[in-house]
């Protein structure tokens, strides 16, 4: 029996995950949305939160050395990419990351685009900030994979108040990775028009079915010094409620720029525990990653399996990384409303509705699957019982 087996009970935890009442106002509803698993942390980051929390004291916290150092093993062994410690900074989640280079890099009149279906925050922080979004919708190819419309892209990065470009990478909802060939077409016209590149990798350390993953800030200097790249154990290693993230800046104006608004909101530590815990997480936890995609990968193989027996109008897009299956419901010809009432209400089961993602998402549904096999199994029952 595989670690992740083990069913553990979340309910009246404060998870934002499974107190479904509060979010849907119902408690029987099985949670397979919002992007946290339900695995428990590896041994040796506990064991970490363990020592810290016997030590007592949890004053203000700086990262230190060996945090930065954890950071660079990990990028080196697990991506092949050498970074100086020196151009590493912080910040509680990468959401709030974005926020921040949002105020630090954009005005008031400037334009940032964004690839839609994509993270629904890259969109609503740039318009919480009264920034104009520019959607470079990507296209659904034949393989039923996402691809980049470059001409589109273009056209909108040549707009002379286009400022900033998000990139997610691997995709979400997708589960894209993006091609070395890819992001070289995307750095190289990001120069071009001189606009700034944020790249939210938090998920690239999922990679699934031998995907190979390439940061856009190692492919060559001119894109480094274009990018922030936002990367995390969150994701990783279930820590996100640990609120530490890790900001990769190698120019340095933009650095100082970024650290400035970090101080201006009084960002300027971090969370104890996550500061450790992010430390154990990249030092330890190669080999409990390892099963954890192998475990994954089941699990996208018996969703294939089971949809294609008892729910064939639903497509499954099979991710190249993340723990997110990104289900193609269009066939079933219901709204995106029609869909969660039957869901919520029939099924007792919550996904994420497509088009919370961009309208092109609409009659999509995405499904978390960082749980185990048995929770996978309910699931899809529930969803067979809900849409039959």
């Amino acid at each position: 029996m595989s670690r992740f087996d083990q069913v553990i009970n979340r309910k009246n935890t404060n998870s934002v995950k499974w107190d479904t009442k509060k979010i849907f106002g119902m408690e029987d509803v099985l949670p397979m949305w919002v992007a946290d698993m339900d695995f428990p942390a590896p041994d040796e980051v506990i064991d970490a939160l363990h020592s810290r929390a016997d030590h007592g004291i949890f004053g203000y916290t700086m990262p230190g050395t060996n945090t930065e150092i954890a950071i660079q093993g990990w990028l080196k062994t697990r991506h092949n990419w050498e970074i100086d410690k020196d151009i590493i900074t912080y910040s509680p989640g990468i959401v709030t990351a974005i926020s921040i280079a949002i105020q630090a890099y954009t005005g008031s009149e400037d334009k940032i685009v964004v690839q839609p279906p994509v993270y629904y925050p890259f969109f609503e922080m740039a318009k919480k900030h009264k920034r104009e979004v520019l959607y470079n919708q990507l296209i659904l190819n034949s393989d039923n994979r996402y691809e980049i419309d470059f001409a589109d892209l273009e056209e909108k990065l040549s707009d002379n108040m286009t400022k900033m470009f998000i990139l997610c990478n691997p995709h979400n909802p997708g589960g894209r990775v993006w091609s070395k060939e890819e992001l070289t077409k995307i750095g190289e016209l990001c120069i071009k028009h001189d606009v700034l590149i944020i790249s939210d990798d938090i998920h690239s350390d999922l990679l699934l079915f031998d995907s190979h993953y390439t940061p856009i800030a190692s492919i060559n200097k001119a894109f480094a010094e274009q990018t922030i790249t936002c990367i995390a154990p969150s994701k990783t290693f279930n820590l996100a409620g640990l609120q530490a993230s890790a900001v990769l800046i190698t120019n340095d104006t933009l650095k100082r720029k970024y650290n400035a608004v970090l101080q201006l909101y009084g960002l300027m530590t971090v969370n104890t525990f996550g500061s450790d815990a992010m430390e154990a997480a990249y030092k330890h936890g190669e080999k409990w990653l390892n099963e954890l995609i192998h475990y994954l990968e089941g699990n996208v193989r018996f969703i294939e399996n089971f949809l294609n027996e008892h729910l064939p109008e639903i497509k499954v897009m099979r991710p190249e990384a993340t723990y997110l299956v990104w289900l193609d419901a269009r066939n079933l010809k219901k709204t995106d409303d029609e869909l969660k009432n039957l869901l919520l209400t029939k099924g007792k089961i919550a996904l994420e509705p497509g088009s919370k993602f961009g309208k092109n998402g609409a009659g999509y549904l995405r499904m978390n699957i960082a749980c185990p096999r048995e929770t996978v199994k309910d699931g899809l029952d529930r969803l067979k019982n809900a849409l039959t």
